[in-house]
């Protein structure tokens, strides 16, 4: 129920990664990277298909070696999700992986050396209508870059970006889209600002080696945050060490923080305090748990007293106000006669979220007809 983002978003060119459209107004795409041996297929398949379940638009893969892009082959097959190559300085393994069916290569064309191979590339990507993603990284700029500025800069990672931008615009290829990746939350963000003015392809964005789970995801918030409320980023990877799922997860969170995307269930609940007349803790991670499967966009606020939970039940599609014993129930902002009862909340309000949400698919069925 609550009101759409005023963010105003940056204008950019529209590329397809598959049959994902990125840039040009497009629904900011959430992707993350499978972290098994891509040599394993079994173990890579099986990761992104989870990977996919948690809501991921899109899945990049590493391929170091030929080996590798053997293996990528049977990868795609066995997936229908789009799947980016990873791929460096090699240039004959994306060309391999292009012909397997790779949706996007990710390759700096400044890397992979000879113009000749460089043109090789680009033309394999134009003929087979794959897009290119560059990407730099503070970590990894070119050794002339890094003697020049002592250290990674924004304008340091703008012109490593732009040096791989002069080279596909020499080749007339304009399918592609960026990064400028860096662990610090300054650096990324003015890197962006910076690179956003100069270019009008679409934005990947990232704040690289974030870190552990909790630190990479506070970290990953701040900068994306910033840089989403500017308007700037087509699609985005939250970079967790942790399980890729986790980071679908909190890219997610972070565009349903900002009302930018929604994916799941919103759930607005009190850090609760002395007031609270049930577990509102227990209650919104047992809830959470149960819920994961719904994709469907639904405000749902738990609020442990009477203080602030008709307030935020007003503009919850369903809301919960915690009282001695029994706790008010609201739907679409309008309180209900009926109570529920503290001691069966979770499965109560499981049962209210899945029948509005059965009652949605039944209206739409109706509406088709």
């Amino acid at each position: 129920m609550h009101s759409q983002s005023p963010i105003i978003r940056r204008k950019s060119t529209r590329i397809m990664v598959g049959n994902v459209p990125i840039g040009d107004g497009a629904p900011i795409a959430v992707q993350s990277m499978t972290n098994t041996l891509t040599s394993d297929v079994e173990a890579t398949v099986a990761q992104i298909k989870r990977i996919e379940a948690a809501g991921a638009d899109i899945v990049r893969v590493s391929v170091p070696t030929m080996n590798d892009a053997e293996a990528f082959k049977i990868i795609k097959q066995q997936t229908s999700i789009p799947l980016v190559a990873d791929i460096h300085f090699d240039y004959r393994i994306a060309l391999k992986v292009a012909e397997y069916g790779a949706d996007c290569l990710r390759i700096n064309p400044g890397n992979i050396g000879k113009e000749e191979r460089i043109r090789a590339v680009v033309d394999c990507a134009r003929d087979k209508n794959i897009p290119i993603r560059i990407g730099v990284n503070g970590g990894s700029l070119e050794r002339d870059i890094q003697e020049k500025y002592g250290e990674p800069t924004a304008a340091a990672l703008l012109e490593s970006a732009m040096r791989h931008v002069d080279i596909l615009d020499r080749l007339n290829f304009d399918q592609f889209k960026v990064s400028v990746k860096a662990s610090d939350v300054h650096l990324a963000v003015e890197s962006y600002r910076l690179l956003a003015k100069e270019i009008a392809q679409p934005l990947h964005l990232g704040i690289t080696e974030a870190g552990a789970f909790r630190a990479g995801a506070v970290k990953s918030a701040v900068g994306l945050g910033m840089l989403l409320n500017d308007g700037i980023g087509d699609t985005l990877r939250v970079s967790l060490a942790a399980d890729p799922v986790e980071e679908i997860k909190v890219g997610f969170d972070i565009l349903k923080s900002l009302r930018i995307r929604s994916r799941g269930i919103n759930f607005i609940a009190c850090p609760s305090c002395s007031r609270q007349e049930f577990d509102v803790i227990s209650t919104v991670n047992e809830l959470e748990n149960r819920l994961e499967d719904v994709v469907t966009p639904m405000d749902v606020s738990i609020i442990g007293c009477v203080v602030n939970g008709p307030g935020e039940a007003l503009v919850s599609d369903i809301g919960l106000a915690g009282g001695n014993k029994m706790s008010g129930f609201y739907e679409d902002g309008v309180r209900q006669k009926e109570r529920l009862t503290n001691t069966e909340l979770v499965d109560s309000l499981e049962a209210k979220i899945r029948a509005r949400l059965a009652n949605q698919v039944n209206k739409l069925n109706v509406k088709e007809l």
